[in-house]
């Protein structure tokens, strides 16, 4: 738990309203113009979109469909050492194949690996037969089933592999989110994607595979994700580079060429990375606060950030923080009861905010330390010695009234 209060980041921001990104700054630098039929970009640990053209557009995906190819079997197949054999399939002389024959054994690592660095088709279909029990269709039944239950509404498979088939499409917004769950939650995928060339050892004879996404390898921070190609869809790349501690991952479909693929996907990143960067004003457990307690002299309680807030921000605007929290609190109090509010401001304007919580529990003061601490106050003190004299002084006036009254008895008799 950081014991620290907050300090203020000057950075910038960007809202996306519908799939357009709107630049809050005045004078911000303009999107990239693509070659695209469609394209998207976003910040994989938020999920923040920073540039949609036509971004949930139903198109034909190519061999981006092996992205839901590896996180079907990714969830089912728990040990990747297990073998598998290849079944029937033999692929067109021109699709991309590391040349599996039927009944060859390899593992499920190395299957994985043929199909996401050179994209093999007999790789996947091989991993769609076994993990579908013997049947291709059935995996494919697996892949729409996991594409729903991931909220993409826009997807639907045909095919474990990707060719130009009905049925068989996708969007660029739903690509980018089947991409980054697979980075977040398999270092496995997250390892390949980024190999400019791997060796697979299993099989009836080793084999070195080379990427088709060759920005890896070229460009040092690019770490993957997944090339495709057909006639149908053209040429597609889904990206992904990791710059100064953020992420950005982004989708080009429906290119002329692997030039015009890569360049686009460069000039997507690069934007991102030229224009934004992630800010994190609030961290998770941050002191925030630190306030004073009743009849505790020297003791000051800890607020505590409930959750961090993480923004994508353009580069320029100001953000700050406002705390709003009781400048005294009276026990008793539990450990994280919420007692204020935290909220982000960039320009001014609120974007998002976060509960302030005790962040250790305050027990109730008995009576008798409330009595002590009234007496032994100073101002206390100063009315109960002008209370004493007041009252002594009563006293001697009184005895004198009563010894004048009894002296003038005395003289009557």
């Amino acid at each position: 738990m950081r014991r620290r209060i907050a300090r203020f980041a000057v950075v910038a921001l960007c809202l996306g309203v519908a799939s357009v990104c709107i630049p809050v700054v005045a004078g911000a630098a303009a999107q990239p113009a693509l070659s695209v039929r469609a394209g998207v970009l976003v910040e994989a640990s938020s999920s923040q979109q920073l540039y949609a053209f036509r971004a949930d557009e139903e198109l034909p995906i190519a061999s981006t469909t092996k992205l839901m190819t590896a996180l079907v079997t990714l969830e089912r197949v728990r040990d990747l050492n297990t073998v598998f054999a290849q079944n029937s399939y033999r692929s067109a002389s021109v699709d991309s194949q590391i040349g599996l024959e039927p009944g060859e054994r390899m593992t499920v690592s190395d299957l994985l690996t043929a199909m996401l660095v050179p994209s093999a088709d007999d790789a996947a279909e091989d991993l769609a037969y076994n993990v579908g029990g013997r049947s291709v269709g059935r995996f494919v039944a697996m892949m729409n089933v996991r594409a729903r239950e991931l909220g993409l509404t826009r997807t639907h498979y045909a095919t474990p592999i990707g060719l130009d088939t009905p049925g068989n499409y996708s969007t660029a917004s739903d690509l980018v989110r089947i991409a980054t769950y697979l980075l977040r939650h398999y270092p496995f995928f997250a390892r390949v994607v980024e190999l400019p060339r791997a060796r697979l050892r299993s099989g009836s004879h080793p084999r070195i595979v080379v990427n088709r996404n060759d920005l890896v390898g070229q460009v040092p921070w690019i770490t993957g994700v997944k090339t495709g190609h057909t006639l149908g869809a053209g040429y597609v790349l889904v990206g992904s580079g990791t710059r100064g501690g953020m992420t950005l991952v982004s989708a080009v479909l429906g290119t002329a060429s692997p030039a015009s693929r890569d360049a686009n996907t460069m000039a997507l990143l690069d934007y991102g990375f030229a224009h934004f960067r992630l800010a994190n004003p609030i961290r998770a457990d941050e002191v925030l606060a630190r306030t004073t307690v009743n009849y505790r002299t020297g003791l000051h309680a800890s607020l505590i950030a409930a959750h961090g807030v993480a923004r994508v921000v353009a580069r320029g605007t100001v953000l700050t923080v406002r705390v709003q929290a009781p400048h005294r609190l009276a026990g008793p109090l539990r450990r994280g009861a919420v007692l204020g509010t935290a909220t982000v401001l960039a320009n001014g304007h609120p974007i998002a905010s976060t509960p302030l919580l005790l962040a250790r529990a305050l027990s109730a003061v008995s009576p008798l330390t409330i009595a002590a601490q009234f007496l032994t106050r100073g101002s206390t003190l100063v009315v109960l010695v002008v209370l004493l004299v007041a009252a002594v002084g009563l006293a001697v006036l009184r005895r004198e009234r009563a010894r004048g009254k009894e002296s003038g008895r005395l003289q009557q008799a």
